[in-house]
């Protein structure tokens, strides 16, 4: 096979977009029947299967996720085309493919990587998230641009990649307004034995909180333990347990949340890196990156006024 039929590309993407044959159809204004068989005959090209069926959806398999990938940078590119050729002017076409680390919280993936789609030349950016040995991986064999963790790259990784400092910032604990209330008072002391929701052993800031909890001479009750920092939120909401994280991401948690702060503590750091294959960075993203992470969003003015109020 020399080059994949676009056709037949177009009609499995859209299914994919669309999340199922018939929706796809509608979109494209021809039958069910027709992309079926076009998807059909693209599959047997590729030699295997790119749809399963979940529930009433049809999702990508893991072939069909890597075509779909590819396929959507490609009528990406095809879609803007149109517009410089239409006369909406010609733009710089920057993109950049980042993994995120699965115990990075959200909101500090969104403060960090939103700058790079806003102003006068932005990124077109794909994320993928997961645990960071296969991110790594997927950095080493140039399938990403650069990684987001909340740790370096260990010295025995085994990998010729390097690890540059975001920054670093203290760490608030939160809790429901009423459980928040009732410990605020005596923090630090206030949590022995207070229900904690804390991440699971496998992510580095488990152990930075442990070290604490001991050097403080408090023990927490554990209520549950999570890798999902968003779904720790929602648990906490409930008045299940207190949790914490960054103070950089503070009042956007207590606003968007509805928790309260229980304490801060500046004895204890969460940290956060970008990990690429440069030791002298020069992709234009990465720089774009840490520039505006180091002064912004862990800036030290930042860090000191949460101090203040706390």
């Amino acid at each position: 096979m020399r080059h994949p039929n676009y056709n037949h590309l177009l009609y499995f993407w859209t299914t994919v977009r669309e999340g199922g044959i018939g929706r796809a159809a509608a979109s494209l204004h021809i039958t069910p029947q027709t992309i079926s068989g076009q998807i059909k005959l693209l599959e047997r090209e590729l030699d295997g299967p790119l749809l399963q069926k979940q529930g009433r959806r049809a999702v990508p398999t893991e072939l069909g996720q890597t075509v779909f990938e590819y396929a959507d940078e490609l009528f990406g590119l095809g879609q803007e085309l149109v517009r410089v050729v239409r006369g909406a002017g010609p733009r710089e076409r920057r993109s950049v493919t980042i993994g995120v680390s699965d115990v990075v919280p959200n909101l500090i993936t969104w403060r960090v990587v939103a700058p790079l789609m806003q102003g006068d030349k932005p990124f077109r950016v794909v994320c993928h998230t997961g645990s960071l040995d296969t991110l790594v991986a997927e950095l080493a064999a140039q399938r990403l641009d650069l990684v987001l963790s909340s740790s370096a790259l260990p010295p025995n990784a085994g990998l010729r990649a390097f690890s540059h400092l975001l920054g670093e910032c203290d760490v608030t604990f939160f809790a429901a307004t009423r459980l928040a209330a009732k410990l605020r008072k005596s923090f630090p002391a206030s949590l022995d034995q207070a229900p904690f929701l804390l991440p699971t052993n496998r992510s580095p800031n488990r152990r930075v909180l442990d070290t604490w909890f001991l050097q403080q001479g408090v023990t927490p009750r554990i209520v549950g333990e999570f890798d999902d920092s968003a779904l720790v939120k929602s648990f906490v909401q409930g008045g299940i347990g207190v949790f914490a994280a960054p103070s950089a991401i503070e009042s956007e948690i207590v606003r968007q949340f509805s928790v309260q702060v229980v304490g801060r503590t500046d004895s204890m750091h969460a940290r956060f890196y970008v990990l690429s294959m440069e030791r002298k960075v020069r992709h234009p993203a990465v720089l774009a990156i840490i520039e505006r992470a180091r002064s912004g969003l862990f800036s030290e003015p930042a860090v000191k006024s949460r101090r203040r109020r706390g």
